[in-house]
């Protein structure tokens, strides 16, 4: 099976589609035509539920009142909600939102549904990635990185479970570092972030959101961003960009639909979703959950584009490892 998107998406493929598939071009027009399903690759009370839950109201306005059903499908780091995507009908009415653990479980083969098989709409999150540690352990990253180079392959850091993003973060900075460090997997980030106060290891790799009560309390400390810029919040914590570095990935929220939908049909749902993220609604929802450190949007040709290059690059780290 292939694993990339395919080249075949041009204007008259997609009206070659459409036809094949009975969508037409007033299909198009009158969308939605019918109830819709947004089928969310993770459990429920998460980051991407919440995303989809919140989103949900707003885009029933875009759209003119649709009615949507969310449907929680978490197995197999989301597989079952991209199967269905794939499978179901190409007319835009199953939307597929995913995390950036769509990518990393592809790269690590445990996703049968390749990037050929969906269209990405949109990306509307990117939650920055960090290194964690106990400050009172570390004072910052120049004293994490000379305790890594003085003590080779007795670091631990921890994170959700293999081929998570927090497991991708923690190979990227291995790979730029060439630091000889040890990922120890966790079944949330709840647990790894105990062992790390608890002294078990030394560090944690995920994104800034989840521990911002331990950072208000000063308990836990980002040491290092995976940023183009320091972030206004914590201006002493350097970038990965600031070590040459080029680790700026984040944990991505986006939508997708069957790879055969019609381009109009992609297009209305992309419209729709750009009326969503703009409006004052969903950017004060942004900033209240600490969503807003950098932009969000990505259309869906930049976000095709961008999976592309996370999927060779996770795989090599993946292969390597």
């Amino acid at each position: 099976m292939p694993i990339h998107f395919t080249l075949k998406h041009t204007a008259l493929g997609l009206a070659l589609i459409g036809a094949s598939t009975g969508v037409s071009a007033s299909d198009a027009e009158n969308f939605p035509s019918k109830p819709m399903q947004f089928l969310v690759a993770a459990g429920a009370g998460g980051g991407t539920d919440n995303f989809a839950r919140v989103v949900r109201p707003m885009f029933e306005e875009a759209v003119g009142g649709a009615r949507i059903n969310v449907i929680n499908l978490p197995a197999a780091s989301g597989a079952l909600a991209h199967q269905r995507t794939a499978n179901g009908a190409p007319d835009g009415h199953t939307l597929d939102f995913a995390s950036t653990t769509l990518v990393t479980s592809l790269a690590a083969g445990q996703n049968p549904v390749g990037l050929d098989q969906l269209t990405p709409v949109a990306r509307m999150q990117s939650d920055v990635m960090a290194l964690f540690v106990n400050p009172e352990r570390f004072e910052d990253f120049d004293a994490f990185m000379t305790y890594a180079e003085e003590n080779p392959g007795k670091v631990t850091v921890g994170g959700t479970h293999t081929a998570s993003p927090d497991h991708m973060a923690f190979l990227s900075l291995a790979d730029a570092s060439g630091l000889d460090m040890n990922f120890i997997p966790y079944d949330s980030t709840g647990n790894a972030t105990a062992n790390v106060l608890g002294g078990n290891i030394d560090a944690t790799t995920t994104s800034l959101s989840p521990l911002l009560s331990y950072i208000d309390a000063g308990q836990m400390a980002p040491i290092l961003i995976f940023s183009d810029e320091r972030l206004e919040d914590y201006p002493d914590a350097p970038t990965t960009v600031e070590y040459d570095w080029d680790l700026t990935d984040g944990n991505d929220r986006a939508i997708f639909v069957h790879a055969d939908t019609p381009e109009a049909i992609v297009q209305r749902l992309e419209s729709a979703f750009k009326e969503v993220y703009d409006s004052d609604d969903y950017q004060a929802y942004a900033e209240r959950v600490n969503l807003d450190y950098r932009e969000g949007w990505m259309d869906g040709a930049q976000y095709r584009e961008r999976l592309e290059n996370n999927y060779t690059l996770y795989s090599r780290l993946l292969e390597n490892e």
